[in-house]
């Protein structure tokens, strides 16, 4: 299972003005990560486009920075998918899944705006901008990652 993730409006809120509440909701996150090891993480953060994916891996607990295993394309340099697609972030994923060689794999990803996605995808956790990664969003990865 593939986690595809965003940080704004997911690891902490959006907007967030506040450096101390940086990532301040990753740690429910992590918590999950160590329960399900089999779980991978690619960013699909507008952060991997300022910064390194060693750089994005050096927020997550050290014990999990392998398991991020790399970042989305941006839409833009797959424009041909996304005439298809027509959502950016889902082409941005769709693209990943293809590179990577196993399109088929089971992912998930958790965002907090579902209009860069194709409407009513169930295998989107949609979180709300200023809570983030909350109770209702882990209910929510537990479940489908139960179901894999």
């Amino acid at each position: 299972m593939i986690i595809f993730l965003d940080f704004d409006g997911v690891l902490h809120p959006e907007p967030c003005y506040d450096q101390d509440q940086l990532f301040c909701f990753l740690p429910r996150l992590e918590k999950i990560l160590h329960e399900f090891p089999h779980v991978s993480v690619v960013v699909s953060s507008t952060w991997r486009d300022t910064r390194s994916l060693e750089t994005l891996r050096d927020f997550f607990d050290v014990a999990i920075r392998h398991r991020i295993i790399g970042a989305t394309p941006h839409w833009r340099e797959r424009a041909e998918l996304f005439e298809v697609i027509g959502y950016q972030r889902q082409t941005e994923i769709e693209a990943w899944l293809r590179d990577s060689g196993e399109p088929w794999l089971p992912w998930v990803a958790i965002d907090d705006k579902p209009y860069l996605f194709r409407p009513f995808l169930s295998n989107l956790i949609k979180t709300e901008s200023s809570s983030g990664f909350d109770e209702n969003a882990e209910i929510k990865l537990r479940t489908l990652l139960g179901v894999s």
